[in-house]
């Protein structure tokens, strides 16, 4: 894997291209340790803001999809103009919470399975690829949040597998790391 501070210079090096905020991606399959990279790249830019494609999901029926860019699309064209909005949804209770609204951070990282589709690259100053062994994501994944979600993750991982071809979300990526060593 890139050394961090390699990472960090690679992402301070980028120009915004949405409005005055740095966009980086970091896409890969489930388990891949997406959200463990994007939290300690972030800690280093005060004022950075990650949201999570968990976050965005609708449940496990409306994951991947038009739904999802729909979403992406309208955060980001909200950030080229300088305010940030976007409605988390509760897994838990099955519902969307209240919007949240910011102003267009220095650096905006989008993480998670189909954060780096094609449709947003204008707006991506660097998209990362995380890449992990499907059957080490998915126990990851069980590990992580239990036994309960291994069903529906194993139709995820096959509908993200199926994504990823069609999008070509890793050839794209500006950069590609293992993540063997992610936790």
């Amino acid at each position: 894997m890139k050394q961090a501070s390699e990472l960090l210079d690679l992402v301070s090096s980028r120009t915004a291209k949405c409005g005055k905020t740095k966009v980086i991606t970091i896409d890969g399959p489930a388990g891949a340790g997406k959200t463990t990279l994007a939290k300690s790249i972030a800690d280093q830019y005060q004022g950075a803001l990650v949201i999570h494609m968990d976050d965005l999901y609708r449940g496990w029926d409306s994951t991947l999809g038009p739904l999802l860019t729909n979403q992406l699309t309208r955060i980001l064209t909200g950030v080229e103009d300088g305010s940030l909005e976007f409605q988390k949804f509760d897994w838990s209770s099955n519902t969307l919470l209240s919007p949240e609204c910011h102003a267009s951070p220095e650096y905006l990282f989008l993480e998670g399975v189909g954060s780096g589709q094609r449709e947003i690259t204008k707006w991506v100053a660097l998209a990362l690829w995380i890449e992990v062994p499907t059957e080490l994501g998915l126990a990851r994944v069980i590990a992580r949040d239990g036994e309960q979600v291994a069903q529906p993750m194993s139709e995820f991982m096959e509908q993200q597998k199926n994504y990823f071809a069609q999008d070509g979300t890793r050839e794209r990526a500006d950069y590609r790391l293992s993540g063997l060593s992610s936790n």
